[in-house]
């Protein structure tokens, strides 16, 4: 069996991709996985040193917050479709696996023309405009959260396909490490909140461990002071949760699966980019009470300490047990079973 998966862009998207890959090459040793991705994303570090091969192409997505980075697409997109083409017929996949992200489209849309069959993951609860476009070709799309709608297709919840480690473990409470990211690319507002309130935090916890991004690296060295910890990037997310106690996060779905899987309580902070889809994901688990939530445009550093200070004991349990409850750690695997079968 060869595997095509497509997408990339991001860390959101790129690491459920090599969790689905990791999880079929334990099943199939043997087997062809090829991972499809942006020229100039993490995939070009990132897939190399996973094991598996990579092709990239140059491809951007339509900005809806700054339409005048659009102007470029009519020259762009042509080029990346048959660039995606060739990429397909040199591999000669017996299935292909989409994995949402315009980056990718190009080779969702070759598969399609030459009855490909296709398996889609769809991380948000909002379905986004390349699942949008390819849902109805799919063998199935395998969803995240059970309140993702798509009409007239086949869907199955199967949560987000993680790495290996993140494992079920009990918070401390009271909460003495406190774990700060504003996902794959840093946020700087969340950073900047992180910054302003840092003598409180390290008043309420004896450590707050803090992923900022690149845009946040020079200025974490410069306030470095016992108990912080910055990281522009650290690739052991999985190692830093099983430190964590508490976490304060962007909304980003391949976060969410993280803490829930590991059963921490949160903050989220979402996003307000995108559509608003950050604030759609971190309501589903505000309402199954595995959350609490400040919305971004409502951020201080003074209110990040209030809200910390709002969760009792009893409230950090219950947010816990409210987050372990959504966990999932088979979606990888049931991943797999989709594409055997779609294969087939």
């Amino acid at each position: 069996m060869r595997l095509l998966i497509s997408g990339g862009g991001t860390g959101g998207h790129l690491m459920p991709a090599l969790a689905v890959a990791q999880a079929f090459r334990a099943e199939e040793p043997d087997a062809a996985v090829l991972l499809v991705g942006k020229a100039g994303g993490p995939e070009e570090r990132l897939v190399p040193r996973a094991g598996f091969e990579l092709e990239t192409i140059r491809i951007q997505g339509l900005n809806r917050d700054a339409p005048l980075k659009n102007l470029a697409l009519p020259a762009i997109l042509p080029a990346a479709l048959r660039r995606g083409a060739a990429i397909l017929d040199a591999f000669k996949p017996d299935v292909v696996l989409g994995v949402g992200g315009y980056a990718s489209v190009p080779a969702l849309w070759s598969a399609r023309r030459r009855g490909i069959p296709y398996v889609l993951h769809e991380q948000n609860v909002q379905p986004g405009l390349a699942t949008r476009m390819f849902a109805t070709g799919a063998a199935i799309v395998c969803v995240t959260f059970p309140s993702t709608r798509l009409k007239a297709v086949r869907t199955a919840v199967t949560g987000l396909p993680l790495r290996e480690g993140f494992s079920r473990r009990e918070p401390r409470v009271p909460p003495q490490t406190l774990f700060v990211t504003g996902g794959s690319q840093g946020a700087r507002n969340l950073n900047q909140a992180v910054w302003s309130a840092l003598d409180g935090l390290l008043g309420r916890f004896r450590e707050v461990i803090h992923l900022t991004g690149r845009q946040g690296a020079a200025e974490s060295v410069r306030l470095q002071r016992p108990g912080y910890r910055p990281y522009e990037f650290n690739p052991d997310v999985a190692g830093l949760l099983r430190e964590a106690d508490l976490v304060v996060s962007r909304a980003g779905v391949s976060t969410l699966a993280e803490i829930t899987a590991v059963g921490l309580p949160a903050i989220l902070v979402p996003g307000s980019f995108g559509g608003g889809h950050q604030e759609a994901n971190a309501r589903s688990l505000v309402e199954a009470g595995a959350a609490a939530m400040i919305l971004d445009r409502e951020l201080t550093g003074e209110r990040l300490l209030a809200e910390i200070d709002s969760l009792g004991e009893e409230r950090l349990r219950s947010l816990a047990a409210g987050s372990a409850k959504l966990g999932r750690h088979a979606a990888a695997r049931q991943g797999v079973r989709y594409l055997r079968g779609a294969a087939r």
